[in-house]
């Protein structure tokens, strides 16, 4: 009876072990794939630091290009400040030597322009008094003549816009047109012209200066004031020119 049940017994284990030895081998399956599996994922990981790794070393090239990109713009940048500058200030220094040049030119061209408008002047008050010459001489056709050398000399002036003008006789004393001959002192109220000794001048519609009067009512020579006369037969004029 032992017998039996050993028998059964040790049956049962050898038809056991083959499903044992089956399941061991299984279970050693199982982990072996587990492992190759875990390996190769450790694998991806090294190779994921790998790049990681790379990455890294590009950004901070990256950084490093960015920085320099930066320091190079700031300086282009400061040297474009300082030349902007400079140039500004170079502008301004030319500016400043045309303005300088150009103010010379005007001052140059008004004295210049003082010069032959005075030789002008003295020009037409020698022609008006070989006029007034001729008249006192009484001889018409010395008159005639002077007056049209007068009048041609005068239409020539007139181009440049120089017009002188001569008052009539018995008209009202005008003291912005009119200057009484030094001899005669300051006029009374109600003078009136005698004759005119040197025409006035005007210029581009300026006044230039007076026309030289005598009067029919002279004030006495008490309180005479620095009356100017024009250049008349040689005579220099003490008058300056209005500017």
């Amino acid at each position: 009876m032992v017998l039996f049940l050993l028998a059964g017994v040790l049956g049962a284990l050898l038809a056991i072990i083959p499903f044992l030895f089956e399941y061991w081998a299984a279970v050693k399956l199982v982990e072996t794939s587990g492992l190759v599996s875990t390996v190769e994922q450790i694998r991806h990981l090294e190779l994921l630091a790998v790049q990681i790794g790379a990455a890294t070393a590009q950004w901070q090239l990256v950084q490093e290009y960015s920085a320099s990109t930066v320091t190079a713009a700031r300086e282009i940048s400061d040297k474009m400040v300082a030349e902007a500058a400079a140039f500004t200030e170079f502008l301004k220094k030319t500016n400043d030597g045309e303005k300088s040049s150009l103010r010379l030119e005007v001052e140059k061209l008004r004295r210049i322009e003082s010069d032959w408008l005075q030789v002008i002047v003295r020009l037409l008050d020698h022609t008006y008094a070989l006029f007034k010459a001729a008249e006192r001489s009484g001889q018409p056709g010395l008159i005639e003549q002077m007056g049209n050398f007068q009048n041609s000399c005068r239409d020539v002036a007139r181009r440049i816009g120089l017009v002188p003008f001569a008052p009539k006789v018995n008209e009202p004393f005008d003291p912005d047109c009119h200057q009484p001959a030094e001899s005669q002192g300051n006029p009374v109220p109600g003078a009136r012209v005698l004759e005119s000794v040197a025409t006035g001048y005007t210029y581009q519609g300026r006044p230039l200066r007076p026309a030289l009067v005598t009067l029919e009512n002279p004030r006495s020579a008490e309180g005479r004031g620095q009356l100017a006369v024009p250049e008349v037969d040689g005579k220099q004029s003490k008058k300056a020119f209005i500017e």
